[in-house]
């Protein structure tokens, strides 16, 4: 398995997993926040014609996550998979997109993958993460969510790899004077995002026998920095900063191979 990200954070999210089935690649794309000409832009720097994907999963139905879902996939041909909720919550589905629903916490088989959609807590409709097998490797992707739970942790442990949402410095974003209370509560409430240290927590409460590479994502370009970030998770990792690595929000990263 393969996996890359096309940028990461609050103005627009993508990630694509890729795995040989038999004598095919195929490919994956987890959430499209970025605008159509963007996201074929971003697929082609990362190797890929748009024609290639073979699906889409969406997490939940905001506008950095859901934003460029539908036109993509009506124009190139994808289908489309995400909860009852958020299909719901995320506007018109237009005519040409086929749209699968899936159950949160139920397995399902996808061109070779076995996916499951975990349930998470955060402040959208019916939210899902997503934790995904080819048969050889395990890739969890564990952003935007509140807090850790139980559930979590065993649906998290004993991946290959893991994408883990370190949204904010606590203490940034206390201080930032240009948020006003309401949103620091919602941001760091147990329906907002992933504080560094609430990652750390959720990374030291996992198995990680199997786990070979770890991805801070979802970072706040305005409370947090990426330092900040991988000193977190290389605390809990106990190994260099920078052995961490980070999704940015213009690039964020290149293939990473399992």
């Amino acid at each position: 398995m393969q996996f890359a990200s096309l940028g990461s954070g609050s103005e627009g999210n993508g990630l694509l997993v890729r795995s040989t089935v038999g004598n095919r690649a195929v490919h994956l794309l987890v959430d499209c926040g970025f605008g159509l000409g963007d996201a074929q832009a971003r697929l082609r720097s990362a190797g890929l014609e748009p024609d290639a994907l073979d699906a889409i999963l969406v997490t939940h139905e905001h506008g950095d996550h859901i934003g460029g879902v539908y036109k993509l996939a009506a124009t190139h041909g994808i289908p489309v998979y995400m909860t009852h909720g958020t299909r719901l919550a995320g506007g018109k589905v237009p005519a040409r997109v086929v749209l699968h629903e899936l159950e949160p916490d139920r397995h399902f088989e996808l061109r070779g993958f076995r996916v499951l959609p975990v349930a998470v807590p955060h402040d959208a409709r019916e939210p899902v993460q997503y934790v995904i097998d080819d048969g050889r490797t395990r890739l969890g992707v564990l952003t935007d969510i509140g807090h850790g739970t139980a559930h979590i942790r065993r649906a998290y442990s004993g991946l290959d790899a893991l994408v883990l949402e370190c949204n904010h410095d606590e203490t940034l974003l206390a201080n930032n004077p240009r948020y006003p209370e309401s949103l620091k509560r919602r941001i760091g409430g147990d329906y907002g995002h992933l504080a560094n240290s609430a990652a750390a927590a959720i990374l030291a409460g996992l198995d990680r026998s199997r786990l070979r590479v770890v991805v801070a994502a979802h970072l706040s370009q305005k409370n947090n920095t990426e330092d900040l970030a991988r000193r977190a998770l290389a605390s809990v990792l106990d190994c260099e900063a920078e052995a961490v690595k980070v999704a940015g929000q213009e690039k964020g990263f290149e293939w990473i191979g399992l």
